[in-house]
Formats: structure tokens, C-alpha cells, sequence
């Protein structure tokens, strides 16, 4: 089969792999159908090196055809289409059944003192080939896939995959009253479903971004957008002075700004692993601008919900502010099949309340997949989603 494969900082590249099989008897194989590069693939085309392995199969937000089931897989047959979640989970352990799927206590990562397993993405995580790929192997398949009907586009239910559950995880953890205030810094794909999901909840919602594309996406769905210059003063402004009762950071470690950790990320991807891998987990630094200006938007007493992914450990955190504001924080990786089933009736509506069809802006062929890792990281034509389809034809 054809996949996408890390070949080192900044290179990806399609190759002819070995086709998956059926390893134990709970698994399952899926003809990809559909298969997205998530704005957190950016941090292993440009960071993760060090915890990455040449030909490692990136990708975890992928859908498809159920080709062969394991001896064991009850609740899947051949022919069947599914959305495949990113978390690797039983279902079953004391983590699964308290709805923190992300903490999985079968699949966790113990070498590296990682949570629950996801697809196509590093050793940190279990080193799972992933679904950029014409055929994935799905783990504990009857847990770890999301059955959906055949008559609405992939589109509809793509995003099941992670970054709508992320979405509306980072908004209830934001805490927000009835009728209160979001505000949302960043408007990439998990950005936009966060913006839409404060909407369609019923908050007066602000996003800020600095590309002008995505805050006109936003918009489309009564977002009030803001630039990044003069953001904070402008949402101080809005509530009342106050602040808002609740931000999601949906940047991450991908902010702008500060360029001595960019220069830090650049020289750490490029050190040997076995010097890099330490340093990463006990000394590793983010550019925090996102979340330190989520700080300082949202009022006394408020929410800060992180959705962006962090990586550092030694990121320095304004405690004073933080302690003196009586600021909550809540985050962490996305827990997804706690949210699928509040998720699924919304994505089928008629009138598609979230917009998952108005989010995709370049649909290549998979072979083009890595020509679109350097477009969507520099933000360019306007590329706001990226979605593979491996079976297209090379354009």
C-alpha cells in the first residue's frame, strides 16, 4: 500500500509499504477513505524527530471501509464505515469507564510515562502506525471505531476523529455560564469548531487569529473575529472591562513569538536522539504567547481551557497572575469517545449546526500529501484543512 512516512525534520514522503494484517484477534483492517493532517502532525514534521523513527506512518484522523475483522471483533463486519478515534482505548479500565479515554490504562505508554496510545504518533505515544496510509490497523477495533451511516459525505463525520470531540472538550472545559463569553485564540480547524461550538451553545463568542482567511471562515458563522494586535484590549473592552468567562487556547506550542524558543526547537530537532529525547522531556520550552495572552483575557475567576498541544517542561507560568486572578486551568488530550455520542446526532442534522462541510479547503490525492504538509504549516493559499483522499489520483 501507499503511505505517508516521516523521513526526517520537515520531509514526509509516500512510499510503497508493507500492507497491514491482522495481528491479534481484536483488530480490525480499514480501507482509508478519508485521512486529515491535524495541525498537531506539524509538531513531528518539525519538532518530534528525536522520538520518530524513518518510515514511521503519520496520521490519526481517518475514516473508512472495514476491510477484515480479527476472530474476535463482535460488533464489526467487512463492508462497514467507520470513523477511527485517535486515543487508543479499551473501554474498559478505570480511566475508559470515568469518560478519560486519553489515560487509557491497557494502552499507556508506561517507557515513556505517556497516556494511552494514539495513532501515527511517536514513541511518546506508542509508535502505532497511523492512518495517512490506503490501509490502516485498527487496535481493540470494537472499542476504537465509530460506526456511521452511508448516506452523508465523509465530511459529515471525518472530524469525529479528533478534532470536533477536541473542540467541544476545550469548550466545556472552559466553564462558561449560560449566555456568558468565549473567546478563542486561534482559528485553525480545532479553533473554528471551538468558535461554532460556543455558538451553537448559545455564547457570544470572539476569535482571534491573524490570518485573515480563517477569521473570515469564522465569521461565516457569527463569530465577532479579531486580529492579534490590540486583541486583549479589544475583548477587555467587550466584557465590560472584565474579561471573558472562559478562553480556549487553541494554539499551543505552535504560537508566534519568542524566537529564542523557535531557535531552541530548531537546534533541539536537530541533536542526535539520545541527547535530544532527555532534554525534550525534562527541559523542553513552548512559545507560550497564545497562552499567555488567553491569560490575561479572561476575567477574575474565570476558565482557560487548553487545546493546543504543549510539550514543554520547563515553560515558565505566570503564577502570581494566575493565583491573584483566581484563574482555573483545565486541558489535556482529548478524551473522544466521551463526547461521540453527544457528537453524532448534531454531525447528521440536516442543517449541519457545527458546518463540518465548510471547513475543508484543499482535498489532494495522498500523494500529494507531503507538497500539503508545507502548505498547511506556512498557511499558505489560504489553507486552512487539509484532507487526503488516497484514492484519488495523483494532480
Amino acid at each position: 500500500m501507499k503511505a505517508l512516512t516521516w523521513q526526517g525534520r520537515r520531509r514526509v514522503e509516500v512510499l510503497d509499504v508493507p500492507d497491514p494484517r491482522i495481528e491479534l484477534p481484536t483488530d480490525a483492517i480499514v480501507r482509508v477513505t478519508s485521512t486529515a493532517i491535524c495541525g498537531s502532525d506539524l509538531h513531528l514534521y518539525e519538532l518530534f524527530g528525536p522520538f520518530l523513527d524513518r518510515g514511521d506512518i503519520l496520521g490519526h484522523e481517518t475514516m473508512g471501509i472495514v476491510e477484515e475483522v480479527g476472530s474476535e471483533v463482535r460488533g464489526l463486519r467487512p463492508g462497514q464505515r467507520v470513523v477511527v478515534p485517535f486515543n487508543i482505548s479499551c473501554g474498559e479500565c478505570f480511566m475508559c469507564v470515568r469518560g478519560l479515554q486519553s489515560q487509557c490504562e491497557t494502552t499507556q505508554v508506561r517507557e515513556y510515562g505517556s497516556g494511552a496510545s494514539l495513532f501515527g504518533y511517536t514513541k511518546l505515544y506508542g509508535q502505532v502506525p497511523g492512518g495517512q496510509a490506503e490501509l490502516l490497523r485498527v487496535p481493540l477495533a470494537d472499542y476504537n471505531t465509530v460506526p456511521v451511516g452511508d448516506d452523508l459525505p465523509d465530511d459529515r463525520y471525518l472530524f469525529l476523529s479528533d478534532i470536533l470531540p477536541t473542540a467541544w472538550q476545550g469548550v466545556d472545559y472552559a466553564h462558561v455560564p449560560a449566555g456568558g463569553s468565549l473567546v478563542v485564540v486561534g482559528l485553525g480547524p480545532v479553533g473554528q469548531f471551538a468558535a461554532r461550538v460556543g455558538r451553537h451553545l448559545g455564547y457570544e463568542v470572539i476569535g482571534i487569529d491573524p490570518v485573515s482567511e480563517r477569521r473570515e471562515m469564522a465569521a461565516r458563522h457569527g463569530v465577532h473575529t479579531l486580529d492579534e494586535p490590540g486583541a486583549v484590549d479589544a475583548v477587555l473592552e467587550a466584557t465590560h472591562g472584565r474579561g471573558a468567562d472562559g478562553v480556549v487556547d487553541a494554539v499551543g506550542m505552535e504560537a508566534h513569538g519568542n524566537p529564542v524558543v523557535s531557535a531552541a526547537h530548531h537546534v533541539m530537532g536537530a541533536l542526535p536522539d539520545a541527547i535530544a529525547q532527555p532534554l525534550m522531556q525534562t527541559a523542553g520550552l513552548d512559545r507560550t504567547a497564545a497562552l499567555l495572552s488567553a491569560i490575561d483575557m479572561v476575567r477574575r475567576g474565570g476558565t482557560v481551557s487548553l487545546s493546543g498541544v504543549y510539550a514543554g517542561e520547563a515553560d515558565p507560568m505566570p503564577m502570581k497572575t494566575l493565583f491573584d486572578k483566581q484563574v482555573t486551568l483545565r486541558m489535556g488530550q482529548c478524551n473522544v469517545k466521551r463526547w461521540t455520542d453527544m457528537l453524532l446526532p448534531l454531525v447528521e442534522a440536516p442543517d449541519d449546526p457545527l458546518g463540518t462541510e465548510d471547513l475543508v479547503t484543499h482535498r489532494p490525492a495522498l500523494t500529494d500529501a507531503a507538497a500539503h504538509y508545507e502548505l498547511f504549516q506556512k498557511k499558505a493559499d489560504g489553507c486552512i484543512k487539509v484532507v487526503l483522499q488516497p484514492g484519488a489520483a495523483h494532480v
